[in-house]
């Protein structure tokens, strides 16, 4: 049974207010010595990023996320602040130092401007892919499923205070950075390394773990990394998002689809980021035009036989029963703050670490 990893980032807000905080680096190295191992700094000041163990069960992720949000809801509210999950923050004032580090200082002299807005929160799946070239294979056969994921799973609907209109206002931001969006389709491992290398000669990225499609080789770990998702409101939705990632990068299902060019592939993930689940997206299975939640249930169809061997069918069945009758992250985040304003947003956020 492949093992897994979940990365969450979150961004800390003023309690009252919702402005992002920034922690001196004296705050945050008390956080992450109180909650312990797994957290690290984010990109910017008022960002913190927590990795789970190495999973095999998703019973054990659970474990795992419930631990560090419960934490880093406590530390948040002794400060009169909290941790969000949320893909963009509600308010976005644009002044944020970048955490100190080798790796975020060779960033931030490449984006330059970019950095100022660069106030993304995602969710990061590791899927574990013992063998080099398979590692390769698993790439080509899902990126383009992964507009599909994104359309019912978008979580930051709003930016500067209003809203942005699209699910996933995270996901356009992404798209302005080099290398992003989905990977191209590549003959074998050595012709994933030389694009890659290709972009760091060309001074387009500062280093290979810099790379910012959609999913991507980890450099560290064994491991195809999924990072199309938003940070995810809930729990249960990281869990959603988990149960599908690894049923789709270990099926054998999949090698009778359809091409998808590139092109098209982005353009879905642009309709999935703007529309969420109303979205129309191509097809993998056909390569016809169809809608996002006729494409998903055609994609759970497909992997329901490698759900069931994880025992997450079950599961999955009522993550996406939930999503069709509450809404994505973004559309319940919509909803909050159209009945409460701000207040309902905060109230929504604290919520999401209540986790007892």
């Amino acid at each position: 049974m492949a093992r897994f990893g979940v990365e969450e980032e979150f961004v800390l807000l003023d309690e009252q207010t919702l402005v992002p905080s920034a922690m001196s680096p004296e705050t945050r190295e008390r956080i992450l010595a109180e909650v312990g191992s797994g957290l690290t700094p984010e990109y910017l000041t008022c960002q913190i990023e927590s990795a789970t163990e190495p999973c095999v069960t998703r019973a054990d992720a659970e474990r795992q996320l419930r631990r560090t949000r419960s934490l880093l809801r406590d530390h948040a509210g002794a400060q009169y602040g909290m941790f969000a999950p949320t893909g963009t923050p509600f308010i976005s004032p644009n002044r944020f130092a970048v955490s100190r580090s080798a790796h975020y200082d060779s960033v931030a002299a490449q984006l330059a401007e970019i950095t100022r807005e660069h106030e993304v929160n995602g969710l990061h799946i590791h899927v574990e892919v013992p063998d080099d070239e398979e590692r390769v294979r698993v790439l080509n056969r899902v990126r383009a499923w992964l507009p599909a994921l994104l359309a019912i799973s978008g979580n930051a609907p709003f930016s500067h205070g209003r809203d942005t209109g699209f699910d996933s206002w995270r996901s356009i931001l992404i798209r302005r950075l080099p290398s992003s969006w989905s990977p191209p389709h590549f003959h074998d491992l050595d012709d994933y390394r030389r694009r890659i290398a290709e972009f760091v000669d060309l001074g387009s990225l500062a280093d290979p773990s810099s790379l910012s499609w959609t999913a991507r080789l980890s450099e560290r770990f064994p491991t195809v990394e999924v990072r199309v998702f938003d940070a995810q409101l809930t729990i249960d939705d990281t869990l959603l998002a988990v149960a599908l990632t690894r049923a789709l990068l270990v099926s054998d299902a999949l090698d009778d689809c359809a091409v998808v060019e590139l092109d098209a592939i982005d353009a879905s993930l642009w309709t999935a980021a703007r529309f969420g689940p109303g979205a129309r997206l191509v097809d993998p299975a056909d390569g016809r035009i169809a809608p996002a939640w006729s494409v998903v249930d055609r994609l759970v169809d497909r992997i329901r036989p490698t759900l069931a061997h994880l025992g997450d069918d079950e599961f999955v069945d009522e993550g996406i029963a939930r999503i069709k009758a509450y809404g994505t992250g973004a559309q319940r985040q919509r909803a909050a703050y159209a009945e409460r304003g701000s207040a309902g947003l905060r109230d929504l956020y604290r919520a999401s670490t209540a986790t007892a």
